[in-house]
């Protein structure tokens, strides 16, 4: 066979070859020197693909050296599919294919530089043709191979991986056809679960093309490393796809019958035992999975393989690394679940290494742990990330334990709670002090600081968090004293049903901020031109005609400027992150909560169910005297105030998030013209003190800027690869309970049932499609989901408790809520009816 630089035989190739014959080549030829039945075959390296691109401008036409943007993929494409192959390139290709035998069917696949490597597969994205017969056609397809490198949706997967465009490059290798009776895929570890004890084989009749491209419902087995069938689920063999005499594939559509009868998926019993109605028999999935412990043994981690059998022989045809496999966790403990479902109450969604450098690791989680640490409990917020290449891929909620620091907790509490009135906690001198310090880092311009200065930013932001621990520290004991003599006196008295109520008198900020909106939607409502804006168009166009309105729309613009001057410090997504934009950075999420207002007329604020509810109470027989009324009502005053603290220190210690925001988004920008960045976000890729290292930003060492593009673009590739895995698998902290005829169960929060179609709202871009009358189902709730509970007639949230902010909420409201579901945004479907008990915590279909 020829063994030029341009084209050589597959086994010529083994891993440290990556750069000439891309990933998907060096994995198939380190498998054919390991021994694994491969079909022969050979490569047109990237040195090809090189000489051919140089025809047509290519260096010349793509971006500079860091950057991801190509000029206009689909002239590339078209200049590659058309571009002159080299009189010796061809020659060598055509010796190299007939080598294989006389016009012999080859299936020829593109391979490139970036492609199939632990974190990125690029699985699809390159283009594969099947069955192809004849030397010139051969050529062909390996020149529309090369071209795949720039479809849409090769660029776009290698933007999102940060892979340069002016850094890839492709090699084609070109295989003896395997004309397969059966073939598919298989993983050595549960896709799904994590389990590396398991492997995973899906097949489908005819070639593997129709299982890989998901066409076909497959054959699913579920087998132990030892070849033991656990588990089998028939397919239905929609279509099969079989090699067409002369070349090409031809695609048979089939009734698509559902054997699913055939097997019980119980075990091997259930299975069909030898292999009745199964497309695999024992003995070939014991072949597979020998085949799958050998290919994962010499690669060192999970591999995603694609086989076929044909004429009772089995051919591996690629191996690649498994991306977005779950990591494998044992159990958790009472102790872990309960700050587990704190932990994914307030982090839905993964943090960037700079989240965890700076407001996640040093701000209110940081502020939290010291809390704890003070009345002698450790092990709660720290050492909870686990992470690869920098980046949170795994949450490990720790067991807080007691210290003997923790034996005279009770005495602090009560010594702080008699000391430290929490009817005064707004004059306390340390809270103007804090909010004058956050005032003065929300009016500066990082546009015009200096490097030093800018970089110094953070640092500043985050020393604020000392006050509001202090004030925390001091008046959460007399807090939690209050509501509990409250409880106490409610309970009692026998009007424990009020509790709720009683306590949801308390003018808060949060409260303020609903107001507001209630505000703004009044004038929506009351101004024709506005509501029918609001009532066609999205958030975002919204936002766009009232800016460039006039009139009413400008107005209303106004309005809503003042809105996010007010409140724009809180959070859209969780409080712990610096990443997500907040409410000042997000027209668009305020206009969805107003649009959700506007179609509900304003009721009854809490504050007038709250003073009726202590007109009931003191109606009560045993406080008709003058001073056992006064005290109970100096107790209920005592409890509300204790809970606007805790309402409003949350919404204080999120003062400094635009601040940080800004100054780190202009040091990415700063990073960007250094050309260290694609874009100003890219700096969440990075940590503060690897920021801190750059001395002079309009002066970065070469190697210096060298090595953080590399970590943007390790993480980002990262990041990209776990999109889709939770960081921690939400059954373990929220067990399934036994649930009879229930879809979802989990912690009953607010009592009461109702009845309504599912909404599910994952995250506050979808705030404007709640309508009234629907049941909330959301992963996650924080104060600024506060409007939606005025619309929706429950809840169910996968994650939090009955102290969680969704669960005050819905009580204050008194809609049905269960919380800590865990599953209960991926089991109810959209618009389904469901009926939602918030005593029992079932969720059950309408009847």
């Amino acid at each position: 066979m020829t063994h030029t630089r341009s084209v050589a035989p597959l086994d010529a190739f083994g891993a440290d070859d990556l750069a000439a014959v891309g990933g998907k080549s060096a994995n198939l030829g380190e498998l054919l020197r390991a021994g694994l039945p491969v079909p022969p075959g050979f490569v047109v390296t990237t040195d090809a693909y090189a000489e051919v691109a140089a025809g047509i401008g290519l260096e010349e036409r793509l971006t500079p050296r860091g950057s991801n943007g190509v000029p206009d993929p689909a002239a590339l494409r078209a200049d590659l599919e058309s571009a002159p192959v080299p009189e010796g390139l061809r020659t060598a290709i055509t010796d190299a294919y007939a080598a294989l035998g006389e016009d012999v069917p080859v299936a020829v696949r593109s391979s490139a530089t970036a492609e199939d490597l632990p974190g990125a597969t690029f699985a699809g994205q390159q283009d594969t043709y099947l069955n192809v017969v004849g030397a010139d056609a051969v050529v062909d397809a390996v020149r529309r191979c090369w071209a795949s490198l720039w479809t849409d949706r090769a660029v776009s997967y290698r933007a999102e991986r940060s892979v340069a465009a002016s850094e890839v490059r492709i090699a084609v290798v070109v295989q003896r056809m395997v004309d397969s009776d059966v073939a598919g895929v298989m993983f050595t570890a549960d896709p799904v679960s994590g389990k590396r004890d398991r492997v995973i084989v899906d097949a489908g009749a005819g070639l593997g093309e129709a299982v890989v491209s998901g066409l076909v419902t497959p054959d699913h087995y579920v087998l132990d490393h030892g070849g033991r069938l656990l588990e089998w689920t028939p397919g239905r063999g929609e279509v099969v796809i079989r090699s067409e005499a002369g070349g090409g594939v031809v695609r048979e559509e089939r009734d698509g019958e559902d054997r699913r009868d055939a097997g019980n998926g119980d075990g091997p019993e259930g299975a069909g035992g030898g292999g009745a109605g199964r497309l695999l028999t024992d003995g070939q999935l014991s072949v597979l999975v020998a085949h799958a412990r050998t290919i994962a043994g010499h690669f060192g981690r999970p591999q995603d393989i694609e086989w076929s059998l044909s004429g009772g022989r089995a051919y591996i045809v690629q191996s690649r690394p498994m991306t977005a496999l779950p990591p494998e966790t044992g159990p958790l403990n009472r102790r872990q679940r309960l700050l587990g479902s704190i932990l994914t109450e307030y982090l839905p969604v993964r943090p960037y290494p700079m989240d965890v450098s700076t407001w996640l690791g040093r701000g209110p989680a940081h502020m939290m742990q010291e809390i704890i640490e003070a009345y002698g409990i450790t092990g709660g917020f720290e050492d909870v990330f686990v992470e690869e290449d920098g980046v949170v891929t795994q949450l490990t909620p720790r067991a807080p334990r007691p210290t003997l620091r923790a034996l005279a907790t009770p005495f602090r509490l009560a010594r702080k709670a008699r000391t430290m009135d929490i009817h005064t906690w707004r004059e306390d001198p340390r809270l103007a002090e804090f909010l004058r310090r956050a005032d003065e880092l929300d009016a500066l311009d990082p546009a015009t600081l200096p490097w030093t200065e800018l970089v110094r930013v953070p640092d500043r932001v985050l020393a604020l968090m000392d006050y509001c621990r202090d004030l925390r520290l001091d008046y959460l004991p007399s807090t939690g004293a209050s509501v509990a003599r409250l409880a106490a006196a409610t309970t009692l008295l026998g009007r424990r049903s009020l509790l709720g109520d009683l306590l949801g008198g308390a003018r808060t900020r949060t409260e303020d901020a609903n107001r507001a909106l209630q505000d703004l939607a009044d004038t929506v409502r009351a101004t024709p031109e506005l509501r029918a804006l609001f009532a066609s168009a999205d958030p975002e166009h919204v936002v766009r005609e009232l800016r460039s309105g006039q009139g009413s729309l400008r107005a209303f613009a106004k309005d809503l400027d003042a809105f996010q001057r007010e409140f724009g410090r809180r959070e859209t997504t969780t409080p712990l992150l610096v990443s997500p934009p907040t409410l000042a950075e997000s027209p668009e999420n305020v206009v969805g909560l107003v649009r959700v207002l506007v179609g509900e007329e304003r009721g009854d604020d809490p504050g007038s169910r709250s003073e009726g509810a202590l007109a009931a109470l003191l109606e009560h027989p045993l406080l008709r005297g003058g001073r056992a009324r006064a005290r109970v009502t100096r107790w209920v005053r005592a409890a509300q105030n204790g809970l606007a603290f805790r309402e409003d220190s949350h919404f204080y210690f999120t003062a400094g998030l635009p601040a940080l925001r800004r100054a780190l988004l202009e040091i990415g920008a700063r990073l960007r013209t250094a050309g260290v960045v694609d874009e100003p976000f890219d700096v969440f890729h990075l940590r503060m003190e690897e920021v801190l290292e750059v001395g002079d930003v309009e002066d970065i060492p070469d190697d210096q800027a060298d090595r953080l593009r590399s970590l943007v673009r390790v993480r980002a590739a990262k990041r990209a690869e776990l999109t889709g895995v939770r960081m921690i698998d939400p059954a373990r902290v929220f067990p399934a309970k036994e649930r009879s005829d229930a879809l979802v169960s989990g912690t009953p929060a607010s009592a009461g049932t109702a009845t309504g179609p599912v909404r599910v709202v994952r995250g506050p871009d979808d705030f404007h499609r709640l309508e009234s009358g629907d049941v909330l189902v959301c992963p996650y709730t924080n104060p600024s989901w506060t409007p939606l509970f005025q619309r929706a007639v429950a809840v169910v949230v996968d994650t939090g408790a009955a102290a969680s902010h969704a669960a005050i909420v819905a009580r204050e409201y008194g809609i049905p809520a269960v919380m800590g579901s865990g599953t209960g945004t991926t089991v109810l479907t959209e618009g389904e009816r469901v009926t939602v008990d918030g005593t029992t915590g079932r969720v059950v279909r309408a009847s």
